[in-house]
């Protein structure tokens, strides 16, 4: 559809582009991507006809871009520019209507049917049927943004160039904008290239990516190799990190902001932990970064309260995390601020140890009964009955986790808890063999994320070996005065 072939150009002879190319396939979604004064819009004003080109050519479908008549080049491609203008009182319709200009035909311009309807399918689609009668110079800038891209859009082109589309625009018409986008592209084959500033959104609904740098390509790419967080660093000059958007396969960026605080004298330990009979809580002075089990809280986020919380034997709900955050509240906690977990035990039974090195250190906690104890290598055996956790272990590392060092640390866990179960000779009551956890058990490992840099936590790693010592002596002693208990 679209070919660029070693395009050098700019302003006043000053070359702000040096030997450009890439091309573009039909029904393509292609984002260009760079810092200010890279080249980014030099670059579409070039493809639009704007800008004159220096050196090499452009040709929208095998014809150079030179050789299209203003009309004709109208028909092919249409342009939103970033600060698009209206100094006529034009009403929404009538400017959107410009529009359909490169279609009409003779001397007299004559407005028929087809000009009609899609004219009121595209600010349908944009959302600006309701405003049509409204003048231009009344409406937000985002809203006016939306009258500038139906009246691109009533082009019918082949390629839609869009500068910052989603600038003015609030987040949920950045989203309609932007799905509407790749729907066309999709069903149309309708080809976009837009710039962004916003590299999520890019790396969201791009196809591919063109990297610019001081007017030459970084790289042309799939978005996740454009936006690897080395490269991103490198040309932006910003700290940032690399996320898994956590629903669609589309790599995000995450800035890193130079906050400073007083985290010196920040240790999670014993002297932190409150225990009720009606809950265990331990509330850090900052939020640290958490992977958990919770009923409240699961998944990974930041947090500053835990808490885990005494249910009956019998407690049954249709929605516990509704309840669990009912409960939260009710105790003063705020839920989302919260890891909430749920056990039947009794929370004088808690166990707990601090365990240091030189240059880190954990604190863990651990109730735990046995009354719903289970063989995992058996578990098709059993019924699934939800009851509350047993066997519930908190993981605080005054220290810096890695991703991998948090999954690690969970399996670490496991693996002590396991060993505690097995040396107890705790049996799964339906098989008759050596239980290895709970069926509802909870974990949470929770981490400063300052201090000591933690890249791993295997069993016979130095935070490996801490867990699995602090797990399995505290799982034995919560097991021991659970049973003690029972047997009084």
């Amino acid at each position: 559809m679209l070919s660029v072939q070693r395009v050098s150009g700019g302003y006043s002879g000053e070359s702000v582009l040096k030997d450009i190319s890439f091309d573009v396939q039909t029904g393509e979604l292609f984002g260009i991507l760079g810092p200010n004064g890279s080249g980014k819009t030099t670059l579409l004003k070039m493809i639009s006809g704007i800008l004159p080109i220096e050196k090499g050519d452009i040709f929208i479908q095998g014809k150079r871009l030179q050789e299209y008549h203003s009309k004709q080049l109208a028909k092919k491609v249409a342009v939103l520019s970033q600060h698009s203008a209206q100094s006529f009182s034009y009403s929404v319709k009538e400017t959107v209507s410009l529009g359909r200009y490169a279609h009409q035909k003779g001397w007299f311009q004559t407005w028929g049917t087809k000009d009609e309807e899609i004219v009121q399918r595209v600010m349908k689609q944009t959302g600006v049927s309701a405003l049509q009668n409204k003048n231009i110079q009344e409406l937000s800038g985002g809203e006016r943004q939306r009258v500038f891209l139906a009246q691109a859009l009533a082009q019918e082109p082949e390629i839609l160039l869009l500068d910052e589309p989603t600038n003015h625009l609030d987040l949920s018409y950045q989203k309609e904008l932007l799905d509407l986008l790749k729907q066309w592209t999709t069903i149309t084959g309708l080809t976009v290239l837009s710039i962004f500033h916003d590299l999520n959104l890019a790396g969201l609904y791009c196809d591919r990516l063109l990297l610019l740098e001081n007017g030459r390509i970084n790289i042309n790419h799939i978005p996740n190799e454009v936006l690897r967080e080395e490269r991103i660093k490198d040309v932006y000059r910003t700290n940032i990190q690399k996320h898994p958007h956590p629903k669609v396969a589309a790599p995000q960026m995450v800035l890193l902001p130079e906050i400073k605080e007083n985290t010196k004298e920040v240790v999670i330990h014993e002297g932190l932990l409150k225990v009720t009979q009606e809950f265990i809580e331990v509330k850090a002075p900052i939020p640290l970064r958490t992977m958990s089990s919770g009923v409240i809280g699961s998944g990974t986020g930041w947090h500053h309260t835990f808490v885990n919380r005494h249910v009956d034997k019998n407690y049954n709900c249709s929605d516990h995390q509704n309840e669990m955050a009912l409960f939260l509240k009710a105790k003063g906690f705020e839920p989302s601020e919260s890891v909430g977990m749920m056990t039947a035990v009794f929370l004088e039974d808690v166990s707990y140890t601090f365990l240091e090195q030189e240059d880190f250190s954990i604190f863990v906690v651990v109730t735990a009964g046995v009354g719903n104890a289970i063989d995992a290598s058996k578990s098709e055996m059993h019924s699934f009955e939800p009851v509350p956790g047993t066997i519930n272990t908190w993981i605080f590392v005054n220290g810096e986790l890695t991703e991998e060092a948090f999954i690690q640390s969970i399996m670490a866990a496991t693996e002590a808890k396991s060993k505690a179960l097995f040396d107890l000779k705790v049996q799964d009551r339906v098989t008759g063999t050596i239980a290895t956890g709970t069926s509802t058990d909870s974990i949470l490992v929770a981490a400063l994320q300052f201090g000591k840099m933690l890249e791993f936590a295997g069993t016979v790693t130095p935070l490996g070996k801490l867990i699995g010592k602090g797990v399995y002596n505290c799982t034995v002693e919560a097991i021991t005065k659970s049973q003690k208990r029972k047997y009084q």
